[in-house]
């Protein structure tokens, strides 16, 4: 291999200062398509993604071959780069040209230092190694890894909002214990402060459960009850009823929620019980998306556009 602090040829300056000038321009594309389809091209910041995330641990698991795509986000250089690494900015010039010619000239540079979560890596030391490797069209890279032991699922697709889902859906079993209560309860929200709102129902429940028994009614059994006869019944009624073709992207658990505020609020206006499928019919005809709209809505799915 050549010695690295040879100097370059003027070839091969040129060579790197061509390679950025690219890698640049890219990456202004990128953020155009990134501002038409309202999609995220920011590279993950690493103590905040922790700071959301329960962990249990960290510990070293040696050199690796990691594949470049699974490297999301960085401990400190995620403004100067976007979610492939491209260069954002000027700045990052003479670091990345060097390591380009490095590169150009074979040079073996050392492995680079990342933090394995889940599915997917951030840099510790190394984000310009990792941008001019992907820039060259590597599929993998050598790096020295320590893994983050948590029990939420990242994957490369993961974004901040949905980052905050996971966390907030981990806490609401965590809590509840409701994936080993009732192993196929499917409760996904797609607005993560709702979850909080789910517990309430719960305690609410076991408080009313518990008067009906006149006794004392344990979590365990107030979720095991509410999950039986209240959540089951008004899914039911949401997959009879076809509720979910009006709320494109929406869960049965978020239209568990908004279908009980529905309803409390129409008893308490008309003074009156109303049946779950009459609160799930009302709610259908009051905010469900009319045919025209949701026809639109589909067309931006297609476009990749946010309504």
């Amino acid at each position: 291999m050549s010695d690295f602090h040879q100097n370059p040829t003027p070839d091969f300056i040129g060579r790197s200062q061509a390679d950025f000038d690219a890698a640049r321009r890219k990456s202004s594309l990128r953020q155009i398509i990134t501002v038409l389809t309202h999609k995220s091209n920011q590279l993950l910041p690493y103590d905040q993604i922790l700071k959301m995330l329960p962990i249990n641990g960290q510990h070293y698991i040696g050199i690796r071959q990691v594949p470049i795509d699974a490297i999301i986000g960085s401990v400190g250089r995620f403004q100067d780069f976007d979610r492939a690494f491209l260069p954002k900015g000027t700045t990052t010039r003479d670091r990345w040209e060097s390591i380009d010619r490095a590169h150009l000239m074979e040079v073996d540079l050392p492995a680079v230092e990342l933090y394995k979560v889940g599915d997917v890596y951030f840099v510790k030391d190394g984000n310009h190694r990792v941008s001019v490797a992907r820039e060259r069209g590597q599929a993998f890279i050598d790096a020295v890894v320590i893994e983050i032991d948590t029990p939420v699922p990242v994957t490369p697709d993961t974004n901040l909002l949905d980052l905050i889902g996971k966390r907030e859906m981990a806490r609401f079993f965590q809590k509840t214990r409701l994936n080993e209560i009732r192993p196929d309860a499917n409760i996904k929200l797609t607005i993560p402060e709702m979850y909080s709102l789910l517990l309430e129902h719960i305690l609410t429940h076991g408080w009313f459960l518990g008067e009906e028994r006149q006794a004392a009614i344990s979590f365990e059994e107030a979720t095991a009850s509410w999950y039986d006869n209240i959540f089951l019944p008004l899914a039911k009624v949401i997959r009879e009823m076809n509720i979910l073709s009006g709320f494109p992207d929406r869960t049965e658990a978020d239209l568990y929620l908004w279908i009980m505020e529905h309803r409390w609020y129409r008893m308490k206006e008309n003074q009156t019980d109303i049946t779950l499928e009459e609160a799930a019919k009302d709610f259908f005809k009051s905010y469900a998306k009319n045919p025209v709209e949701r026809f639109l809505h589909r067309i931006n799915q297609i476009l990749g556009i946010k309504d």
